[in-house]
């Protein structure tokens, strides 16, 4: 079965305030950060640093594309811009392999020039903040993508949970540097590279799929012929389509019906199934077409 999402209104407000709120953590964290690596001089928090400009330019993305992908229908655009999403979702994956590369060039630096830090403890109270602040980001959006299912922002809480667990890395890092271990927040740093690259590579798939119309799940198509096949009339159900853009998933199908029945009867039909396959899934856009039983018969390829 497919999960219904949330209304027309609460999908707007959720992803407008998940990226709002981004906007506002990633710049706090930002400020924060400056202010660490500017009174320590400490490589990982001028890693760290810059990861957050990345966050900052790909969370500022979201924060318009979001916008413009719930613009309703025009002349130019009679389908939605609900792509605009999925387009996002690539740019934050350049995004996140970028961070990716960097920290591996910053931390091969590192490991080259290991050195202790200055202040190690103004950078731990920087780090514990923006751990803090991650924590309550993640939190919202994954409240967000739970009622909204935004590729968006999926790819935005990605790389944010990374941050995370960079983040810790970072804490850990700076501990085991002021042990002695200098060269140990480098090899941190890469091994979390590298699961950034791994994570990013889901949301190029995922966008791919929005931009090139990948049809949906099966059991998506099941739901659809069930509901169909609920009104007694219906004889049975062929070509069905789907794909997604955004919010809106478009469904189109083709109804077999009586070859006598009066095409009102037939329409009212359509309409009746069309309500009940927006009942089930308020965010669809259905178009039917009715085909005669008599033709479905003669063309068996046409009832599979």
């Amino acid at each position: 079965m497919v999960v219904k999402s949330e209304t027309k209104d609460s999908y707007s407000f959720w992803v407008k305030f998940a990226s709002s709120f981004a906007l506002f953590a990633a710049f706090s964290m930002i400020l924060v950060k400056i202010w660490a690596w500017y009174q320590t001089d400490s490589a990982v928090m001028l890693a760290s640093l810059t990861d957050s400009f990345f966050d900052v330019a790909a969370s500022v993305i979201n924060f318009f594309v979001i916008r413009y992908a719930l613009m309703p229908a025009d002349d130019d655009h009679r389908f939605g811009h609900g792509k605009a999403e999925s387009l996002a979702g690539l740019a934050q994956a350049a995004f996140i392999f970028g961070s990716a590369l960097l920290l591996v060039f910053h931390s091969v630096e590192r490991l080259k020039n290991p050195a202790p830090l200055q202040h190690p403890m103004l950078a731990v109270y920087a780090t514990i903040f923006t751990v803090v602040m991650t924590i309550v980001l993640v939190w919202v959006q994954h409240q967000a993508i739970k009622r909204t299912r935004s590729v968006a922002i999926r790819a935005d809480s990605l790389h944010y949970k990374s941050d995370l667990l960079m983040n810790l890395a970072v804490l850990l890092s700076l501990w085991l540097t002021t042990q002695g271990y200098l060269s140990m927040d480098a090899w941190f740093a890469i091994g979390i590279a590298f699961y950034l690259m791994w994570g990013a590579k889901s949301i190029v798939q995922e966008s791919a799929n929005a931009l090139m119309d990948k049809e949906l799940p099966e059991s998506f198509s099941d739901q659809i012929r069930d509901l169909a096949l609920s009104h007694p009339k219906v004889h049975g159900i062929h070509d069905i389509r789907t794909r997604q853009a955004g919010r809106t998933i478009f469904i189109q199908f083709h109804l077999e019906l009586d070859d006598h029945m009066r095409l009102l009867d037939a329409h009212d039909i359509s309409d009746w199934v069309e309500a009940k396959v927006k009942h089930a899934i308020p965010e669809a856009e259905v178009l039917i077409h009715q085909d005669p039983i008599s033709v479905t018969e003669k063309s068996p390829e046409l009832s599979a």
